[in-house]
């Protein structure tokens, strides 16, 4: 159990937050909170809910929020849940080429760090990383969990046109760009998987709390990707992850 705070979030929604840390912790505690809301108390018709390092708002789709009605609720829900239920998580392996082409940044930041490419890639491809949240831009993913040998700022002049699929590091986080889009991170590689597809059910496979961990490819295997995406016989490497 953590000390949670509940604040209105405008007129339709309630943040809840947890700690202001960035820990496993406090994720897997907000995730099956989370689960327990959607289980046993909110009407998930009525209800959107959006998990993210340490908070979940909750939106309603319909009606004005009864902040202190509903503020009362959430505190009771949150001592009843079953702190000992666990959230399916996944494991997906995600290829990424990091040619000279697509990691436009990788010497760049191989050099601020005193290593060769081939390191760079390498402790980027080591480490199984945690699926923070998912926001900026749909199925833009926060990837924490990288090795803090890679910690490199933010680029000091942000691009106007980062290209889809691209892999960037900034401080202790990484990323995968969905979209062609402006962006300030430290492009390191291309990731020959599309993440959102607003034509899917499920428009990102990836949720918050999955884990990701990255595998290096070479040109022709990024190029065979993209086709066996086309004609849509690409298959995601997914595993069940039992944290």
């Amino acid at each position: 159990m953590f000390a949670i705070t509940i604040k209105p979030f405008g007129l339709h929604a309630i943040l809840i937050e947890w700690p202001q840390h960035v820990k496993e912790e406090i994720l897997d505690d907000l995730l099956a909170f989370e689960a327990h809301l959607k289980n046993n108390c909110l009407d998930v018709n009525l209800w959107e809910l959006v998990p993210s390092y340490n908070s979940i708002t909750l939106i309603n789709r319909h009606e004005h929020v009864h902040y202190e009605q509903i503020s009362i609720a959430l505190k009771k829900w949150y001592k009843s849940k079953n702190t000992q239920v666990k959230t399916q998580k996944y494991l997906w392996r995600l290829p990424v080429c990091y040619d000279e082409e697509f990691g436009i940044d990788l010497q760049e930041v191989a050099n601020k760090l005193s290593k060769t490419p081939g390191q760079i890639i390498e402790e980027h491809t080591a480490n199984t990383l945690t699926v923070y949240g998912i926001g900026f831009l749909p199925g833009f993913m926060y990837l924490g969990g990288l090795s803090p040998t890679l910690k490199v700022p933010r680029r000091s002049s942000p691009r106007l046109n980062v290209s889809k699929g691209s892999v960037g590091i900034a401080g202790e986080q990484t990323g995968i760009y969905p979209q062609t889009s402006p962006g300030g991170w430290n492009i390191i590689g291309r990731c020959s998987v599309d993440l959102f597809n607003p034509k899917e059910e499920n428009p990102c496979f990836v949720k918050v709390g999955d884990k990701v961990q990255f595998y290096p490819i070479t040109r022709d295997e990024y190029k065979l990707h993209k086709i066996e995406a086309e004609v849509g016989i690409y298959k995601h490497e997914k595993s069940d992850w039992n944290a």
